[in-house]
């Protein structure tokens, strides 16, 4: 005999559930990316304010910036980014919604910044693609587990 559950004590029921080892680890691997790539961020945001001359742009690219403005941007993406991904390893439902939106800001400023230093900025952007995916599509899971 199956058991039903009315309509509202569904949400109980639900909460009963246990989230899968896979959709915890999704989030933890998010989680810990982003904060490993807010740092790196970060620090090649340092890199960009302390020694202007060390990212070399092409010649001829839509998006030419200064090393040094390209240095606080990356700096302040990064501190966020990091702390966002803080946030999602503490389990809070506003670090879903902040680590999905800089994690697309992030790869939208990556992208601009290919012709600065194209390997590093293709990693990053991967890396925040697979956030992206890992919250939007298991970050309820983990909030479910922790409520």
């Amino acid at each position: 005999m199956t058991e039903q559950v009315s309509p509202q004590y569904r949400s109980a029921a639900r909460a009963q559930e246990e989230p899968s080892g896979a959709a915890v680890g999704f989030i933890l691997f998010a989680a810990i990316m982003m904060i490993m790539a807010g740092v790196f961020q970060a620090i090649s945001g340092l890199v960009g304010i302390f020694e202007n001359e060390f990212y070399v742009p092409t010649r001829n690219y839509l998006f030419q910036f200064d090393a040094t403005s390209w240095g606080w941007t990356h700096l302040l993406i990064g501190l966020l980014v990091a702390f966002a991904g803080w946030g999602l390893l503490s389990g809070r439902t506003w670090a879903r919604v902040v680590a999905l939106t800089l994690a697309v800001i992030s790869a939208i400023a990556n992208f601009a910044f290919i012709p600065y230093y194209p390997f590093w900025s293709l990693l990053i952007i991967t890396l925040d693609i697979f956030v992206i995916w890992a919250v939007a599509a298991h970050g309820g899971e983990l909030r479910d587990r922790s409520a």
